[in-house]
């Protein structure tokens, strides 16, 4: 029997959603999961299974702040978890934000929103708000999770991808992430979002629309993005290399860490 959304044990999620944006990512999740199950629905293969006892339903959301949204209503809708995770890659965007470093969400804002001048930019009609905030609870224990697996980065990539991406003292960095519709694959487009919106760490195509399903259903939701490129001109170099190399390894490790400790 599917949880009600917003059930929880203690503040602790009975059932948590584990969505991931490229698929080898989603595939080394469910290397972790034992017993997972599939079901398809809306076109998608939800994947039903346990990690580290922990009910886990992990899904491919698609490219995209549609496809995005559609996955975690899905999610809560049908298959009613009660926390919501989303890993994946990302562009660098703030000062210091390195190739190989994790961006945390603290809040998710939509870079392409604009009714202007009926609301302000990047507001979101009726919200009264651009920005939605990711749950500190949860996103606390990820990022905890998240600075034990940079502490062996070298264990958990080898030496290897480690000298080849040139991945030295990576760091976990927490703040605002932006997303869009559009691959941000240009130092003009990376400039013109670094001018508009200066607190900004990285830029990607699903986050915010997955944290605006969220605060409308109340559900605790944290995501945490591998850093790939600057979002500049060299964004689209050995990109499916990185994903396959660092990213996907990075959140199966990260998210084991996360359910050890739950």
């Amino acid at each position: 029997m599917a949880l009600p959304p917003g059930a929880s044990d203690g503040g602790r999620p009975r059932r948590t959603g584990v969505v991931a944006a490229m698929h080898p990512e989603l595939a080394a999740v469910l290397e972790r999961l034992p017993d997972e199950q599939r079901q398809r629905v809306a076109g998608r293969d939800f994947w039903v299974g346990h990690w580290h006892a922990h009910e886990v339903v992990a899904v491919l959301s698609g490219v995209g702040k549609v496809a995005a949204a559609t996955t975690a209503t899905l999610l809560i809708e049908r298959f009613g978890v009660d926390a919501l995770l989303f890993t994946g890659t990302a562009g660098g965007l703030g000062d210091g934000v390195r190739v190989g470093d994790l961006v945390l969400a603290g809040e998710f804002l939509q870079h392409d929103m604009d009714a202007s001048p009926l609301f302000p930019r990047f507001e979101v009609p009726l919200y009264g708000r651009a920005r939605f905030a990711t749950d500190a609870a949860l996103s606390a224990r990820l990022g905890a999770a998240a600075r034990q697996v940079l502490a062996r980065a070298s264990d958990t990539l080898g030496a290897h991808a480690v000298a080849e991406f040139a991945l030295h003292a990576p760091a976990v960095h927490r703040g605002l992430v932006v997303s869009g519709d559009r691959f941000v694959a240009t130092s003009a487009e990376s400039a013109a979002l670094r001018q508009a919106l200066p607190e900004a760490l990285a830029v990607e195509m699903e986050g915010a629309a997955v944290a605006q399903v969220c605060h409308d259903y109340g559900l605790p939701f944290a995501a945490l993005r591998t850093v790939s490129d600057r979002a500049d001109d060299s964004a689209h170099v050995d990109f499916m290399r990185f994903i396959d190399q660092v990213a996907s390894r990075y959140s199966a490790a990260v998210l084991e860490a996360f359910f050890a400790e739950l």
